[in-house]
This record gives structure tokens, C-alpha cells and sequence, in this order.
């Protein structure tokens, strides 16, 4: 089936290329030595007062940036800004001239529209496999890939739309500013959402400043090193366990845990590099993460754990359907579609559907046995942290693996095991080790306290110079690794 893109396991992934083609991802030596410096010079030395310019500039370079790796679908992203563009034009209209009858159907059409083009792409494929395997039919099962970062921008086209349609937000009258927040390169492929009111003023009015660029520079080589150092290590072990035919109570657990490390890292890692990015060119983009690890509960893993797209949900969906304002039975209704749909956004597979309705239940068990009550008292604390880590390690594990059978299978390696230690000793180089314990290190909020504790003691200079200079060795190791691999997938450029 030519559609479904699986980057949970980088084996495939080792020839450079993706099902979209060569794309040009942040941690890839033409977007790091030709594009960024590329688009950054040009950037700077159009003057500060030539703010559209500047703007033109980015919005070609984001085209650029998108169809370098399948240049076919740049018609579908400009069609849709386009469609989006009119559609709230004429949303916008109605509601001024109280014709909300009008404006309710011009805001569904979009809906629908929207929802319908995402769905085609991402789901289409895969229903009509499933219609196959379960029904006498034999429908020809489409070989069309996806649009690479599709769930992003459309969700992000959907908040615009809806905020106009609430009156919370004006509609765009240039449209090519409408063009630059949707396919703006930093956050174009995989986030974080930005709604339209969190950068609305920055379209026509922001400022680049030399500590802005110091900033943004030193939290792209952060995330950089993040992905590259990191994760990339973590994936090495992940995908050993996950490809085992040998699958021991060790090894279970070694790549568990170490799927949890890749995929915090990697796109926390995406993540902070986009903030970087954005930095760069005078723009401001929310955070994404806030130590995940750290959380003390499932409801706080979600107020930690992409944020955006928790935010999103809340926003445009939980909210609309009552919330928690409409009786016990109606919240727990409420949030299991919202968690149904968490998992559905990932992707066309009944794993990540379940992975989404494991936390909608976790987070009911929270809400009846009222745990949230202990959070604050810091005896239960290290136990709260355990029982979350847990819960979150199981439900990535449903989530990494290729089907449900596989996912089960693996999760009874871990609380089943049979004794052994396979191969997971060959993997366990002193390089390999160290990467790891830095990141089960860094996954906790220690560089924060580290910060709080500089200047409280009034070091905090001392502090943010060594972070500085500390940029320089991990850039280098960074290019060290880039050498020595051809291509480095982010796990959430397949949603």
C-alpha cells in the first residue's frame, strides 16, 4: 500500500528516501549548509522597514522548503489556502451582516471540506484495505502517497476558520500573509499548531534582534542535538526490540524504555528547533513540550506532552461538545472522543486509535478515584511520577508497534518475560550508554533548575555563556553524525 509511511522503525530509512521523496528535514545537510544560510542572508539584508518583502521571501522559501520533497502537492496546500482564504471572506461577511444562518453553513462547508481532503489522503487507503480483508469486496486499494505534514496545516487552517466563524479572530484580506502562517517552514511539517491569533500581529509587524538570532541559533543546535545525539541513539536499541524475533523480558524493556527517549527527543528536539527557527526571522511560536516525563499524572502528561495539539482539541472540539459542563456521563463521553480522535489524527492504524483511547481511560480512572488530590503532597509524588512513566511507556508501546497483535505480543514480553538478555549486550557501547543516561538525565527539568539555581546565586551570565560555547562542540558532533548516516526521518513528518 503506497500511502502508509511507518519512520517508527529508521531501518527503512536508510537509502535517504521517504515515499515523499528526498525531503529536506531540519537535521539534513542541505537544509543546515544551503537552505537555512541561504534564506537567513537574503532575510537579513532586505531592510527591517521592507516587512512585505521579507514576507514574500519566506513565503517562496516555505514553498521551496515543501516541495522539495514531492513538488505535486504544493497545488494541494495552495489550493486549500485559497479555499480556506475565500471561505472566511465569506464566513466573515455573513456574520456582519447577521446572516448566521449563512455563516453556520459557510462554516461547515469548510469543515467538511477541510476534514474531507485529510481524510482522503490519510484514511481512504486504509479503510479500503480493511473493507478487503473483512467484506467479499476487492476494491483497488489507492497507491497515492500523503501529503507530507498535512494533519499539521489543516488543523492549522481549520483553528483559523473556526475563530473567524466564533468572532474571535478577523478574517485575512492579504492572502498571501493567509499563504505565509500556514506554510511558514519552521512549523510547516510538523508543528507545533499555531492558531492564527498567536501570529497574526507578527505578519505585519515584528523585529529581529540580535539576541533573538543568539537565541534562536543556540535553541536549533539544541534540538539539533537532540535528534542527532539522542534519539537517533535511543533508535538503534528501539529498533532492535521491536524488530526481535527473540524478544526477551530485557530487551522488551530496554526498547520500550528507549522509545520513550526517541520519541521525546525527537520531537521535542523538532520542536525546539522550530521556536529556533522562527526566532531567526523575528517571530515568536509557543512551546511545544514542558518536561513530559516530570508529570505526576496522565492529565498533567497532556498539559506537558504536545501541547499544541492538546490546546487544539480542548479548543475546537472538547469545548464544543459541552466539556465538563453537562453532567459525569457527558464528560466521559466528551473525552473519549477527544482521546478516540488524538489517536485517530496519528494515523490510519487501530494501534494508535488504542494508544489514544488508553489515555482517554486512564484519564477517567484519575477523575473517578480522584487522584488528582495526592498531586499536591510531595511523600506520593516519586510514586505519582512511576505510575505515570509506566502508563506512558505502555501506551508508546501500542503506538511504535506495526499492528495490534504485535503491540500485545511485545507488551507481554515486558510483564510475561523470559529471562535472557538476547542481544541487547552488543548494543550497550560506552558511547551508546552514556547518550542514554544523558538522556533519561535530560528528560527530567534539571537544565531549568540549573538556571533557577544560577540566578538566584547570580550567575546567571556565567551560566547562559557556557551554554553558548557549549553550542559549538555539539555542533560538531552533530556534523560528525550527519557524515556518517544519509538521512534522518523526524517520527511525526508521517502526521
Amino acid at each position: 500500500m503506497g500511502f502508509y509511511l511507518d519512520t517508527r522503525s529508521s531501518e527503512n530509512q536508510s537509502n535517504g528516501r521517504t515515499p515523499f521523496g528526498y525531503d529536506m528535514v531540519f537535521s539534513s545537510a542541505v537544509f543546515l549548509f544551503l537552505f537555512l544560510p541561504a534564506v537567513w542572508i537574503l532575510h537579513t539584508l532586505i531592510p527591517a522597514k521592507y516587512l512585505r518583502a521579507r514576507n514574500i521571501l519566506l513565503g517562496i522559501a516555505s514553498l521551496l522548503f515543501y516541495a522539495y520533497g514531492e513538488p505535486i502537492y504544493i497545488l494541494l496546500m495552495l489550493g486549500s489556502v485559497l479555499f480556506n482564504y475565500a471561505a472566511a471572506l465569506l464566513i466573515a461577511s455573513a456574520a456582519q451582516k447577521g446572516r448566521d444562518g449563512a455563516r453556520r453553513t459557510f462554516t461547515v462547508f469548510a469543515v467538511i471540506v477541510n476534514l474531507g481532503i485529510l481524510g482522503f489522503f490519510k484514511y481512504v487507503p486504509w479503510l479500503v484495505t480493511l473493507a478487503n480483508a473483512h467484506t467479499p469486496l476487492s476494491l483497488p486499494v489507492p497507491g497515492f502517497t500523503m501529503p507530507i505534514g498535512i494533519s499539521f496545516y489543516t488543523f492549522q487552517i481549520l483553528s483559523y476558520v473556526l475563530d473567524v466563524s466564533k468572532g474571535t479572530a478577523d478574517a485575512q484580506k492579504n492572502c498571501f500573509n493567509l499563504l505565509l502562517y500556514i506554510s511558514f517552514f519552521p512549523q510547516l511539517i510538523a508543528g507545533p499548531i499555531v492558531t492564527y491569533n498567536e501570529i497574526r500581529e507578527q505578519l505585519t509587524c515584528r523585529t529581529v534582534t540580535v539576541e533573538g538570532t543568539a537565541r534562536g541559533i543556540k535553541r536549533f543546535l539544541f534540538g539539533l542535538s537532540k535528534k542527532l545525539l539522542i534519539s537517533n541513539t535511543a533508535a538503534v536499541f528501539a529498533d532492535a526490540a521491536f524488530g526481535s524475533s527473540d524478544l526477551t523480558g530485557a530487551l522488551a524493556w530496554a526498547g520500550a524504555i528507549s522509545y520513550c527517549i526517541q520519541i521525546y527527543f525527537d520531537f521535542s528536539g523538532y520542536s525546539d528547533m522550530a521556536v529556533g527557527l522562527a526566532s531567526l526571522f523575528g517571530f515568536r511560536i509557543g512551546e511545544n513540550f514542558r518536561y513530559p516525563y516530570s508529570a505526576v499524572s496522565i492529565r498533567d502528561f497532556w498539559k506537558r506532552w504536545h501541547i499544541s495539539l492538546t490546546s487544539w482539541f480542548r479548543t475546537y472540539v472538547y469545548f464544543p461538545l459541552g466539556g465538563n459542563r453537562k453532567g459525569d456521563a457527558r464528560t466521559v463521553l466528551n473525552r473519549y472522543i477527544v482521546f478516540f480522535l488524538t489517536g485517530f489524527w496519528h494515523g490510519a492504524n487501530f494501534t494508535y486509535i488504542l494508544w489514544g483511547l488508553w489515555h482517554g481511560t486512564l484519564m477517567m480512572f484519575e477523575r473517578v478515584t480522584n487522584l488528582g488530590r495526592l498531586e499536591e503532597k510531595k511523600a506520593f509524588r516519586p510514586l505519582l511520577r512511576l505510575y505515570t512513566l509506566l502508563c506512558v511507556a505502555v501506551g508508546f508501546v501500542m503506538f511504535r508497534a506495526p499492528s495490534l497483535s504485535a503491540g500485545f505480543s511485545y507488551l507481554g514480553a515486558m510483564f510475561a518475560p523470559r529471562a535472557g538478555f538476547s542481544d541487547l549486550g552488543a548494543l550497550l557501547t560506552p558511547y551508546a550508554v552514556v547518550v542514554m543516561l544523558t538522556g533519561l538525565i535530560l528528560s527530567a527539568p534539571v537544565l531549568p533548575k540549573i538556571r533557577e539555581r544560577a540566578a538566584a546565586s547570580g550567575h546567571a551570565q556565567a551560566w547562559d555563556r557556557f551554554e553558548y560555547v557549549l553550542c559549538a562542540p555539539l555542533f560538531a558532533l552533530c556534523v560528525m553524525t550527519l557524515a556518517s548516516s544519509s538521512f534522518n526521518p523526524f517520527i511525526y513528518y508521517i502526521f
